[in-house]
Formats: C-alpha cells, structure tokens, sequence
C-alpha cells in the first residue's frame, strides 16, 4: 500500500519500485488526510505510513519529501506541499519571491521513504534504519535554483531545481529523473526490502492484482 493519492507520486513510483505490485489510497474508502505535525521528513513519512498500514491492514509506504534552500534556511522544508496557496506554479512563484536578489542558490531535493509492518528479523537495506515496525531510508540530490522555470516535465518545484549539469528536472525525461532524483534515490536503497517482502509473501509481486 503506497500512503499517497496523488497520481504523480503513484506514477513514479510504479516506475521505480517494479518489483512490487502498489496500490494506493486512492483504493481504499476515503477517510480524511492525516496530519503531517512533524518537524521533519522522516517524522511524516512515519505518521503517513503507519496511518495508511492501520487503514489497509497490510505493509505501507510512504515518503515524505521536500526541497530545503540553504538560503532560507532549509525552507519550504517539510513545508514545500503547502508554501503558498494554489497550484505548484504559486508555490515556485513565491519560492523565487522569497529568493530575489540572493546569490546562494544551493538547495537540495530531500525524499524519506518509511515502510511500516516490517517484521523484526527482515534485514535492513543499505543505509536504513528502524523505528520499531518502521524501516526507514533516506534520499538526496544536490542543486541550485534557477533564476526562473524551464521545462515542461515533473512537478512541484521541478522547474527551478537546477542540477549541477544545468539542466532544470522539469527539461529531463521520466528515466533520466528516476535516475537522479531524491525519491529514485530512496526508491533504490528500499527496494532489497520490498524484494524480501515479496519473497515472503509478505507483499505482491508485479502483476499481481489484490482483492
């Protein structure tokens, strides 16, 4: 069960988690968005994670992710979804509002990925980490903030996060994303996890379809 309803996030995932089959909130009644109260990502990715496994009764993931500015010391943050009212062009607009006239631009994409139901004696991927039933891992990319957005791929701040090659992640294709980005990232380290789950049985292999 993969914590999210928003169909970008649904999309890449299913990209870059393809050892497993992944259904998501979306399938499931509608119930209210839980609240993201905590002061980091790895704090939210818990609370969506073991908020998604009580409603599915089965093994949850979730992320939580964002894009911290040196600059403004370390916002949006945890606040990137919800900087500014309206759609994600408000939210670059007023980023780059908050970011007139300053010459450091470095800034960071920053994904948690926390999966939730995860027995005890399932080895820890690479880099990950436990909190009690929840496996963490992290994921990071560095850049800077372009003057003004470019492309027309992504979402969210894509068109402004700059990569030390000069492209923008909105002017990238979906593979050449996956393969950079915060989540592709974090995607890889969990995905020795997910494999042994499936392997358990714990998990559905591709293609599988749930009930």
């Amino acid at each position: 069960m993969l914590a999210t309803a928003n169909a970008h996030k649904v999309e890449e995932y299913r990209d870059l988690l393809p050892d497993v089959a992944l259904l998501c909130l979306a399938d499931l009644p509608p119930a209210p968005e839980v609240p993201e109260t905590a002061p980091d990502f790895a704090g939210n990715a818990l609370i969506k994670a073991r908020d998604a496994r009580g409603r599915a009764g089965t093994i949850a993931l979730a992320d939580d992710s964002g894009l911290c500015v040196d600059a403004l010391d370390g916002a949006p943050g945890v606040y990137s979804a919800r900087y500014a009212p309206g759609a994600d062009a408000d939210r670059v607009q007023a980023l780059l509002a908050a970011m007139a006239g300053r010459t450091d631009r470095a800034a960071r994409f920053v994904c948690v990925i926390a999966v939730a139901g995860v027995p005890d004696d399932v080895p820890l991927p690479p880099g990950g980490w436990r909190d009690g039933e929840c496996v963490l891992v992290r994921g990071e990319v560095e850049g800077r903030l372009a003057l003004a957005p470019r492309g027309t791929g992504g979402f969210g701040y894509d068109p402004i996060f700059e990569l030390p090659g000069g492209a923008v992640v909105a002017e990238l294709d979906a593979a050449e994303k996956h393969a950079i980005s915060h989540r592709g990232v974090a995607a890889r380290a969990v995905g020795p996890l997910l494999r042994a789950l499936v392997d358990r049985g714990l998990l559905l292999p591709p293609g599988a379809a749930a009930g």
